[in-house]
This record gives C-alpha cells, sequence and structure tokens, in this order.
C-alpha cells in the first residue's frame, strides 16, 4: 500500500475523498477543482523555473537517482522521488525542489531542506502538514531527521521557513489513520463538509446522501452533534425530523437569541413546510440597497461591489469593478457616491462577508461623514443570514442564498455557479483580459442582489406578527408556538412495534391485573374486589343533651357536692352521614358547675361527650377525605363546607384538621411501613416533586394490600439502604442502579424493559441485529404471559420456561453483533440475568412494576395541586395520610369509613369489618378525638 501527497492531502480534507483517489476512482467533475490544479502545477512549474535560473547550473539537478542521496554534489534537486517504508504503510512522494546545504565543519553531514511551491497567498495548516510528510519521506531515505522546509507561495513567491520536527508526530498518526483506512475494502461513512464546493467528487457524494438521507445534509451541523445522534441511532434526516418537541421559552431566556434546533430544520424539510420560532423582526424603513461584494481571500482584496437600489422592476442595478488592487479606494468612493443619492438608504447583505468589507474598507479608505444617512445606513446594516438564523427555518439543506432563493423559485444562469467559482473567473480575467470572464462575473454578482431582494420580501413577509397574519398564513408556514406541546415524560399509552409487544404490554395493566391475575394467588383480593352494600339508617334531625350531675367530687371522691352558679352550655358544629349524603349537624350540650362542700374544688362534669373544641369528628373525617381521596385543596374543602353546609369556619381551619390527623395516624403509618419491609414481596418506585423550589423525591413501597410513601431530599440509595436492610423478599422495582445494592433477591420490571426495547427499535429502524433480539426476547416473554394469564403467579406452572431462558442466553453468547446497540442490550441482559425470570421460580411474584407505578400515578394526581407550593413538613403529613388512603383502596375499605370509626390501624379496623360489607350506621359510637384541632 502506497501513500502519495496527494492521497494525504485529500485525507486532510475528507476521508472519503481519500479513498476515492487512492481506489482510482473517476472524478465527476469540478471546474473549480481542475483549475486549482493547473495552479498548482502551473506554479510549480514557474517557482522550479526561478530557483534553477538563480542557482549555478553546475549545482543544479533535475530529477536526481534517490538511491545514493547523501553522497550528492548538487545544491538544487528539483522533482526528487522518494520512496519510504513507514511501520504502517509505503510512503511515495516527488519533492517540488531539495536544498542541500554543505557539511558546515568536518565530522558533520550535509542538511537537506525539502522545498514546496503553494500557489495561494495565504498558508494553512494543510500545507505545512504536506510539507512536513515531504520531511518524514526524506528523513526515512537518509536516514537521518530533517528538521527544517521550506514553503514558497503567493504571487510575489514569499519564502516561509517550517519547522517540520515538530509537525512530524502528527504526519505519522495521519499516515497510521490512512493506512487503516485504504485497508478496508469498503469506502468510510460518506459526510458532506465544507470541501465539497471544492472537490471533483461533490457531485457523486451529494447524490448518494441525498438517497441516504445522510445527516451531513444539514450543512450547520458539526461533526460532534452527528455522532452524538448517531449514538442514539438516528442517522438520516427523517429520523431527526421526528425529534422536535415544541418547548415553551422560560421568561429569563426570552432576551436571549434563540437556540439553532438541527431537529426543526429536519422537520421543515420533511413536511415542505417553513417552520418559524419566537418572533423575527424585520422592518426596512426606506429604500433598500441590496449588496453583494465579490473578492479574492487570500489577496483580501475587493475587485467587485454590486448594488441593487429598490425592488421590483424599477430597481437599479450598479457594479463597481476595480481591475488592481490600487483601484479598490476608488470603486469605494463610487459606492459612497451612489448611496449618498439615495434617500434613507438601508443596507442590507447576507452573511459576515460583507461586514467585513465594510469594516476594512472604512479602516483603510475613509468612513462617511458622521450623522449621514450613509453613515447611518452603515451602522444599522441588515445582515438577513443573522435575522432568519434558529428563527425561520426554510426547507432546505442549508441556510445559503442560493439555496434558499432556489426554493423561492428564483434560478441563476447557470445552476453549477457558485462563490468558489469566481475565483476562477477573475483569474481568467487577469491572465487573458477577454471581456467573457468578466461579463460572466457581473452576471453572476448582479442575480445575487436579485436573489437578495427576493428572499429579504419573503423574510419580511414572514416576520409579520401572528395576530396581524393569523387568517393569511399560507399552508406552506408553520408557527411552532401553535404545535401542540407534549410532554415527553407524560404518563400515556405506548405505540409498540409488534402485536405480541402490544398484547404483553397489555396483560401488565394495573387495573387488569388485579381483577384477572392477582386474585388467582391471594384470597383476600376476593372479598376486596367484591362491591360495597349500604343498608338504610334513621337519624336524628338535632339533638340537645343534658349532662346529669356527678356522684362525687373528681379531687377528693366527696359525696358532698352542691350546684355553683348558673347552668352553661357548649355548641359543637359536627356532619350527620346519611344513606344519600350529610347534613349539617348541631349538637348542644347543657351542663351545670359544682362545687365540693369537702376540699373546696369547683369542677364541671367529667365525663364529657364532647371534646372541648367547637367541631365534631365528623368534620375532621370529611375534610381529610375530601382533601387526600379526590384532591380537593384545603381552601376549597373549606369554602365547600361554609357554601354548602353554612357551617362558617375559618379558612385555613382544615389544614389544622389534616395536622392532627397526620400526627394521630404516624404510629400507623410507622408500623404500615415496617410491616411492608419485612414483608415477603415489595415493589418500590420513585418520583420527583418540587418543595419550595427545591428538588425532592418520594418513594413509594407496596405489596398487593399495602402502600406506604417516603420523603426523601435526594434520590440516593441511603434511604433504600436503611429500610431494606433486613429485608429478605423479592425486590420487584426498575433498572435504578440504587436498588442494585440492596442484598435480597430482586425481580426487575420487563414492562420498563419492552419499553426500552420499543423505543431502541423505533430509533434505529435500521438495525437489524438489534431487531433479532428484540424478536428473540419477545418469542421468549410471550409464552410466559399466556401461562400467567391460564394459571396466575404460581411457580410450579412457570419453572417449565427456565429452559427457553437458557437457550436466549446461549443464543446470546454465541452470537457476534457488530451494532454498537446491539452489544448494549446484550450486555445489559447479562448483567440483569439473575433479576429478570425471579418470577419463574417463586410464588405471587409479579413479573412488572405496575403495582407500584399505578401507587405513583395516585401520588402525580396530587403533586400537581401541591407541586412548589408545600412545604416538607406539609408534605410528610400528606403522604401520611395518602398511605393510609392507598391502603385502603388496595384493601377494599371505604377511607371515609376508617376516618370515621376512630380505629386507627386498617388491618384492625378490616376484621371488623369481615362479614359486614356496609358503611357504620350513624349511631354507631364515634369515639375520634378532636381536642387538639384548634384553637377556641
Amino acid at each position: 500500500m502506497k501513500i502519495t501527497p496527494a492521497v494525504f492531502e485529500a485525507y486532510l480534507k475528507c476521508p472519503t475523498k481519500c479513498w476515492l483517489r487512492a481506489t482510482g476512482e473517476a472524478a465527476s467533475g469540478n471546474t473549480y477543482a481542475e483549475w486549482v490544479q493547473a495552479q498548482i502545477a502551473a506554479y510549480r512549474e514557474t517557482g522550479t523555473a526561478r530557483l534553477v535560473a538563480a542557482s549555478p547550473q553546475d549545482e543544479v539537478a533535475l530529477s536526481p537517482d534517490t538511491e545514493n542521496v547523501k553522497a550528492a554534489t548538487w545544491r538544487l534537486a528539483s522533482s526528487l522521488a522518494v520512496l519510504a517504508e513507514m511501520d504502517s504503510c509505503a510512503l511515495e512522494s516527488e519533492l517540488h525542489a531539495v536544498e542541500r546545504v554543505p557539511a558546515a565543519g568536518r565530522g558533520k553531514a550535509a542538511q537537506f531542506i525539502p522545498i514546496r511551491f503553494v500557489f495561494t497567498n495565504k498558508l494553512g495548516k494543510d500545507d505545512k502538514l504536506l510539507l512536513a510528510l515531504d520531511a518524514v519521506a526524506l528523513s526515512k531515505a537518509l536516514k537521518r531527521e530533517v528538521s527544517l522546509g521550506k514553503i514558497i507561495h503567493g504571487d510575489d513567491h514569499a519564502t516561509l521557513k517550517v519547522k517540520t520536527s515538530a509537525l512530524a508526530g502528527e504526519v505519522r498518526k495521519r499516515l497510521e489513520k490512512i493506512a487503516a483506512l485504504l485497508a478496508n475494502p469498503a469506502p468510510p461513512d460518506l459526510v458532506l463538509n465544507r470541501h465539497c464546493g471544492e472537490c471533483e467528487f461533490q457531485a457523486r457524494c451529494r447524490k448518494i446522501a441525498i438517497e441516504k438521507d445522510d445527516l451531513s445534509l444539514l450543512a450547520n451541523m458539526s461533526a460532534k452533534e452527528r455522532q452524538k445522534l448517531r449514538n442514539k441511532g438516528i442517522f438520516t434526516v427523517t429520523q431527526l425530523s421526528y425529534t422536535f418537541r415544541p418547548r415553551r421559552r422560560p421568561k429569563k431566556q426570552r432576551d436571549k437569541r434563540e437556540k439553532y434546533h438541527h431537529s426543526l430544520k429536519a422537520l421543515a424539510i420533511r413536511e415542505k413546510k417553513i417552520h418559524i420560532v419566537g418572533s423575527p423582526e424585520l422592518k426596512i424603513e426606506g429604500t433598500p440597497v441590496y449588496l453583494d461584494v465579490e473578492g479574492l481571500p487570500d489577496r483580501d482584496f475587493y475587485y467587485l461591489i454590486g448594488l441593487r437600489i429598490g425592488n421590483g422592476e424599477s430597481a437599479v442595478q450598479h457594479s463597481l469593478w476595480a481591475d488592481t488592487v490600487a483601484d479598490e479606494g476608488k470603486i469605494w468612493r463610487e459606492f459612497l457616491a451612489i448611496l449618498e443619492t439615495v434617500e434613507k438608504p438601508v443596507l442590507i447583505h447576507y452573511g459576515s462577508y460583507e461586514t467585513t468589507f465594510l469594516k476594512r474598507m472604512c479602516a483603510h479608505f475613509g468612513e462617511p461623514p458622521e450623522g449621514s444617512e450613509t453613515a447611518n445606513a452603515f451602522k444599522k446594516a441588515v445582515n438577513l443570514l443573522s435575522v432568519l438564523f434558529a428563527q425561520i427555518y426554510f426547507t432546505t439543506f442549508s441556510n445559503g442564498l442560493k439555496e434558499i432563493a432556489g426554493q423561492l423559485g428564483f434560478q441563476w444562469a447557470d445552476p453549477a455557479d457558485s462563490g468558489v467559482q469566481t475565483i476562477r473567473w477573475r483569474n481568467e480575467w487577469d491572465v487573458t483580459r477577454m471581456p467573457l470572464p468578466k461579463e460572466t462575473l457581473f452576471t453572476y454578482n448582479a442575480k445575487d442582489c436579485e436573489a437578495l431582494e427576493i428572499t429579504t420580501q419573503k423574510v419580511v413577509e414572514l416576520c409579520q406578527p401572528i395576530e396581524q397574519s393569523a387568517d393569511s398564513v399560507p399552508n406552506d408556514v408553520v408557527h411552532t408556538a401553535k404545535l401542540k406541546w407534549e410532554h415527553p415524560h407524560g404518563f400515556k399509552r405506548n405505540a409498540l412495534v409488534s402485536p405480541e409487544l402490544n398484547a404483553i404490554n397489555r396483560a401488565a395493566y394495573w387495573n387488569y391485573q388485579r381483577a384477572r391475575i392477582y386474585v388467582k394467588t391471594n384470597r383476600r383480593l376476593k372479598e376486596a374486589l367484591r362491591p360495597i352494600h349500604c343498608q338504610s339508617t334513621i337519624v336524628p334531625i338535632n339533638k340537645t343533651i343534658d349532662q346529669p350531675a356527678p356522684e362525687y367530687c373528681p379531687q377528693c371522691h366527696s359525696p358532698q357536692i352542691k350546684k355553683w352558679g348558673s347552668k352553661c352550655s357548649k355548641i359543637v358544629k359536627d356532619l350527620k352521614f346519611m344513606r344519600s349524603g350529610i347534613k349539617r349537624w348541631i349538637i348542644r350540650y347543657r351542663f351545670s358547675r359544682f362545687r365540693c362542700t369537702a376540699c373546696g374544688t369547683n369542677f364541671t362534669p367529667p365525663d364529657r361527650p364532647w371534646s372541648g373544641r367547637r367541631y365534631g369528628p365528623g368534620i375532621l373525617a370529611f375534610s381529610v377525605y375530601m382533601n387526600i381521596e379526590f384532591r380537593l385543596p384545603l381552601v376549597s374543602v373549606d369554602q365547600c363546607l361554609n357554601s354548602l353546609l353554612a357551617l362558617q369556619i375559618p379558612l385555613g381551619t382544615t389544614g389544622y384538621f389534616k395536622a392532627y390527623a397526620a400526627e394521630m395516624y404516624r404510629d400507623s403509618y410507622k408500623a404500615l411501613l415496617k410491616r411492608l419491609c419485612h414483608g415477603q414481596l415489595l415493589h418500590v418506585d420513585e418520583t420527583k416533586i418540587s418543595v419550595k423550589g427545591r428538588d425532592a423525591f418520594v418513594w413509594v413501597f407496596t405489596n398487593m394490600e399495602e402502600v406506604a410513601y417516603v420523603y426523601s431530599e435526594t434520590r440516593v440509595g441511603d434511604l433504600l439502604q436503611d429500610l431494606l436492610k433486613d429485608f429478605k423478599g423479592v425486590l420487584v422495582s426498575d433498572f435504578y442502579a440504587a436498588y442494585d445494592g440492596i442484598q435480597c433477591p430482586q425481580q426487575k420490571c420487563l414492562v420498563h424493559l419492552i419499553r426500552d426495547l420499543n423505543d431502541g427499535v423505533l430509533q434505529r429502524p435500521f438495525d437489524e441485529e438489534l431487531k433479532q433480539i428484540v424478536s428473540r426476547f419477545t418469542a421468549l416473554l410471550k409464552p410466559m404471559v399466556d401461562t400467567i394469564e391460564q394459571y396466575g403467579l404460581k411457580g410450579r406452572f412457570l419453572r417449565k420456561h427456565i429452559v427457553s431462558v437458557s437457550k436466549f442466553y446461549t443464543y446470546l453468547l454465541n452470537a457476534q453483533f457488530q451494532s454498537e446497540a446491539a452489544l448494549k442490550l446484550k450486555e445489559r441482559f447479562e448483567k440483569n440475568r439473575d433479576k429478570l425470570y425471579t418470577f419463574l421460580e417463586n410464588d405471587g411474584v409479579p413479573w412488572n412494576n405496575n403495582n407500584a407505578e399505578c401507587a405513583i400515578k395516585g401520588f402525580a394526581t396530587l403533586r400537581r395541586l401541591i407541586d412548589g407550593v408545600t412545604s416538607e413538613h406539609g408534605l410528610r403529613d400528606y403522604l401520611v395520610l395518602l398511605s393510609l388512603c392507598k391502603t385502603c383502596k388496595y384493601m377494599g375499605l371505604d377511607f371515609l369509613d376508617f376516618l370515621r370509626s376512630g380505629e386507627k390501624d386498617v388491618h384492625v379496623f378490616a376484621e371488623s369489618r369481615r362479614g359486614r360489607r356496609h358503611r357504620p350506621s350513624i349511631n354507631e359510637p364515634i369515639v375520634l378525638a378532636a381536642d387538639e384541632i384548634a384553637q377556641e
């Protein structure tokens, strides 16, 4: 394998170009590339002739023999062919010229300096690397280091000395990469870049890229961004278009520039509609002057200024031409003179090239008078590209003027014309002074100005406010503010890629499993799922109770007591629960004060049936029930009680009810959590919540009958380690790494895995290896789900599938995957092998974590009311009551009945209700205390 400077130079521009040149691919034609090659050859010939003419004839060697270069006596050699064997390849180079400097003294070797000719006035790093390549090849042939080289370049044949030893290491690395590239018979991944316009393979590569819908068609996307998308399985523009999500812009960022969205550009291309982000602004108050400048970048020479003044057929075109660099000042003054004749000129250009032009010309040849309309036009010059960038997305692969104007219907004289071609045309005119290249430049420049006019008019039209243009917005224009916004992580039904996965997912829904699956292994659930029957009761409407006198003094137990003072009364507001509703219920207690004649103690009857506060236990139970079960805000509960029942409760009172109830049931909650953490089966999940603007987390622990919510400031696994340190049952969870630290049998949620597999296939639709793994796993899991449908979660029926699991892992072990996604999925299966199929060997263990997810949804609906506004203390109270509420639901109990019963343990309450599943009669005693609910 031989690497030549032409192949090395091609690699510096593009690996695909390098591979095509090395394999002898026929060029598809590019007049600019052909012109560049002709310029390189001509400049090398001229440069060599200059060096030869300046050297004595007896010290010049033309194409000398390279077998014994060390013994050479020449001072200058041209076209020196060198063949050097590198570690990974053979390097073949024909050095433009080599200068030999004789030894400075006895015992010292002569110095050889490679020379390279570059026709451009400005040099880049690639030119220095090519010189360093010559030095590396020469050093291999001489078997000594060549540390210095020369580049002769530009119109003045300037000489630049380059320390090639500093670049030798980089050259060797590039050679190794080229050798690896050419060793592969298949071409590298095709990537379009900025060099394509100068490449002889441009037409071939662009055709292939369009056929593949390659991401590199999007000109503004960097290689790093492309690689990031490919790692996610996004390889085409069409795939990228489906990833765009319209998002609300935060207030603090509304004054900042919009971020460019490649996904939105891809969406515009796919839908063939112009997409607008935000509210772009462009107002032209004056006479538009469309500016386009042509120049030679390597000489910083502006030779043609194009001006188009006005719009439409009345527009006037000016073309200001400079024959030489000395004429730049002349055309600049002509340019200023023309602007002075325009009323309120508004300069409009496209891109930063004209911005640089205005700054440099002002610095070199003078600015217009301060305060003049021309000076104001310079200060307020409109760069149209900056107006539409990141805000207006045309249906084009790039934001180039030629491409956008072409999409709007504008046509150039020759579709192949481009900015780099103007360099060739100018050079032809400099050499021949024929009128044709000059006329071609004038035509091209005028067309650019006209295209700029058309594009500007379209942008002005698109910048109209949405309110003004809502009735007349064309069908091919879309404002992203009106696109439907969907949260990517909300609860929703998943669209699965195959009917088998759909059937498996359907069998995992919580309600379905509870009613059809769990009842087959849990007898209590059968009773819990039976409907509750209510019995009619006769209730009184109002009541006055006279408290009897005590028999003895509570202090000294003396029977010598007598009434003391006037009679007292106490009114308690409460609720009466009836078969078909509730009503306000007020009880008046009448009692007397007494005095003990033996010890002198004053007292009231100690056995009082009222709580000593204004509100009875029914109001407390009802307010907590409405807040937790129906997620009604506490303020709304206050308003409901006042407006419907006229209880005249001060706003905020139900907040005290909630706090009191949480404290009363806290021991029951702790016992519930302890019972869960020492059981035989536990489902765990977590979710985020904002507490006064600070992120916190809520964990849910649940089994088939009980639920407990736990607050945590962070998502780290310390809480799990503390609560589950003695847990020996089966833990069902998702794939969060914190669960792996729990030392117990585990079952990972296969529904989570199915969702990940489904998303992976959707994101990588062309990855056949990934599809094959998903298909195999689907075939493995479907029979398991069918067995569960028939027999429930019973290990004696499920153990037969263990053989299929072993075969699946044997397939994974023997398969040789090349896809990165397939390799990662294989690693995931192997890592979690012991945690994916625990349900096959244990009774009553589900294969998914939907039990915990259902409990999380119960909290998520409540979170909508309290997110960001609740305090940590208030959230902890919510979780205590919500845990009891969900546990009642899981056990088939009515949460309101539990609150009214006065019982603090849910299990004791459940046992008391076995065999009589109806609401308690209003005449049943309610012993719920409310002494510390609110202040008098």
